[in-house]
């Protein structure tokens, strides 16, 4: 059993969280990151940030845009990460377009990621069709894929599912991040769906912002994934207070 999985075993509702690296600032992430222990985040999500973010809303795209102004770059965030791993104890996964990768190459993004103790990824423009070379590779130095399945993707929910490890992020809205969410039956209904045909855990993410909305999901979920209302939460710069928030979060 991976890290990941790990997570959801030892919890009934694993709480997930999102950052953009290095927004505001590298230090901050930095800060942020060896603060972990004192939030109730099981798992953290990375963005790497990415100058044509397809899936994100406009908070966290003007976050990635900022980050990418002050010449944060992958090669920034491997660093970072790789100088405070002893110090970080949560697991980690990455949030990362398929461009950023092919353009590092992909043997090289592998190899660091595993430097950085990167327990699995995201990405959100590699459809399933093309996705099982790299699929491969990642299983082959044991970092998970984490497969996105929208509730407008039922048809293709088996296929998807197929190729994950770690967990399942079931999106709950039918636009970028930071939208409004489909009804409550009709996500129940699609994570149900979606645990017929696999037996990783799902997390449900997208238009989660409050804490009635984790609270909401909770029960038909393995997890909740927040982003949006985080990202917005960095723009105060302070990490203390940042902790403070998300204990009231979650």
């Amino acid at each position: 059993m991976n890290k990941l999985e790990n997570v959801f075993k030892n919890k009934k509702s694993s709480n997930i969280a999102y950052i953009v690296g290095g927004y505001p600032s590298i230090e901050y992430t930095r800060n942020f990151l060896v603060n972990l222990e004192k939030t109730p985040i099981d798992i953290l999500e990375i963005g790497i940030p990415y100058s044509d973010p397809i899936a994100d809303g406009k908070i966290i795209s003007e976050a990635s845009f900022k980050a990418s102004q002050n010449n944060v770059t992958p090669d920034t965030i491997f660093d970072l990460l790789i100088s405070e791993k002893e110090n970080i104890k949560t697991p980690l996964v990455f949030l990362v377009y398929y461009n950023l990768i092919y353009a590092y190459g992909l043997d090289n993004f592998i190899k660091k990621s595993t430097e950085a103790n990167i327990s699995g990824l995201i990405i959100p423009d590699l459809p399933y069709e093309e996705a099982h070379e790299f699929v491969e590779k990642l299983k082959n130095n044991n970092i998970s894929f984490i497969p996105l399945i929208s509730v407008t993707s039922e048809n293709r929910i088996q296929k998807l599912v197929s190729q994950g490890s770690g967990f399942i992020y079931a999106v709950a809205s039918l636009g970028v991040t930071g939208t409004t969410q489909v009804s409550h039956e009709r996500l129940t209904n699609f994570i149900q769906k979606i645990k017929t045909h696999t037996s990783l855990p799902v997390a449900i993410g997208f238009g989660i912002k409050s804490k009635q909305d984790i609270t909401d999901l909770r029960g038909i979920s393995d997890g909740v994934i927040v982003g949006t209302s985080i990202v917005k939460l960095t723009e105060s710069n302070n990490p203390d207070e940042m902790v403070m928030r998300l204990n009231e979060l979650f």
